[in-house]
């Protein structure tokens, strides 16, 4: 399955490109747009990342998006699975975060999803994204009950939220869009005992699909939480990351890099000002990189070294993931137009 070979002494041959995970161009783009968020979740780093010197409040530059439209339209048809709207910041503050998406929807020729808390999708921020035509829209929500909700999404609340979710959902049926609507929901100990009821909810309004994600240390950024899994992985045999063979991610200063949770750019591959996606993904970086999850030798890879959430990453022989999800979609839908 794997061009990269390894010895009896390394990492078993499963792991590598095959499937979905093209060498060619990546299966996954990952848009990290802006570092602006307008909640303050307990389970994620941005409040943290907000006072470190890596913060700047960015956007990126709409040139970059119209680049890697350009780059995924020439190189990506056939290989790269969907461009995802979506990480270290919420995407629908970016200034021009509509046009951005609807560049990609009607160019690039592939599936293009948002992620979103959905905190100001109003009447009229979710006609625009329907009128752009997206394909998936991945609403954050990780609560049940309202009490819940303000616990883990501060600066939110869920009766707005979910208003505006409902709304969604009743315009997609309405106008017989093709727009896949999913809400999503971590799972961690202030909520676990919400997930069925969630779940429930959510099935019984018609979503097309409920995602339940793991909780995991933000590339060890939630350190308390990261010392708990380096402990519970003690034990474990390290097996490589998935990213490296999976996806390629374009922050909101520009940058190239490698991981999609990195909080304090320490998966920085290039700035994509001065290269392209096609060259790196093919070029001695990557090719490294991947050298050294299949061999489990992090010493030029110190961030990928500390990092626990490689046992959270799922490879395609390992389950379905999210991914899968996303190729049910495209696969319902047929051909994307370009």
């Amino acid at each position: 399955m794997s061009n990269l070979q390894a010895n009896s002494d390394q990492q078993p041959i499963e792991y590598g490109f095959g499937g979905r995970l093209a060498a060619g161009f990546p299966s996954q783009i990952l848009m990290d747009i802006t570092e602006v968020c307008n909640l303050a979740c307990t389970h994620c780093p941005h409040p943290t990342f907000m006072k470190s010197e890596h913060y700047g409040g960015r956007h990126l530059e709409s040139a970059l998006n119209e680049k890697m439209i350009e780059e995924v339209r020439q190189h990506g048809r056939g290989l790269t699975q969907y461009i995802r709207y979506a990480s270290n910041g919420e995407p629908l503050v970016h200034p021009h975060a509509y046009e951005m998406i609807q560049a990609a929807v009607d160019h690039s020729g592939v599936f293009v999803t948002l992620t979103t808390n959905g905190k100001i999708m109003n009447e009229r921020r979710t006609q625009r994204l329907l009128e752009s035509g997206i394909h998936l829209i991945d609403i954050s929500i990780d609560a049940f009950r309202p009490e819940t909700y303000a616990k883990i999404r501060v600066k939110g609340n869920l009766e707005i939220t979910r208003g505006n979710v409902l709304r969604l959902l009743r315009w997609v049926q309405e106008s017989k869009a093709k727009t896949k609507v999913v809400v999503s929901f971590v799972e961690q100990a202030e909520n676990t005992a919400e997930a069925r009821d969630f779940e429930a909810f959510w099935r019984d309004q018609g979503v097309d699909d409920v995602v339940i994600r793991r909780l995991h240390s933000c590339s060890g950024a939630v350190e308390g939480l990261a010392d708990q899994q380096r402990e519970a992985l003690r034990s474990s045999k390290r097996r490589p990351c998935l990213y490296p063979w999976e996806r390629i991610v374009i922050n909101a200063r520009g940058d190239l890099a490698f991981c999609p949770s990195d909080w304090i750019h320490g998966s920085y591959v290039a700035d994509y000002r001065n290269t392209t996606i096609l060259k790196e993904w093919q070029g001695d970086f990557y090719r490294g990189l991947r050298q050294a999850h299949l061999r489990n030798n992090y010493l030029k890879h110190s961030f990928c070294g500390q990092c626990p959430d490689w046992s959270n990453t799922r490879w395609p022989h390992e389950g379905r993931s999210y991914a899968d999800m996303v190729d049910d979609f495209v696969h319902g839908e047929g051909e994307v137009d370009a």
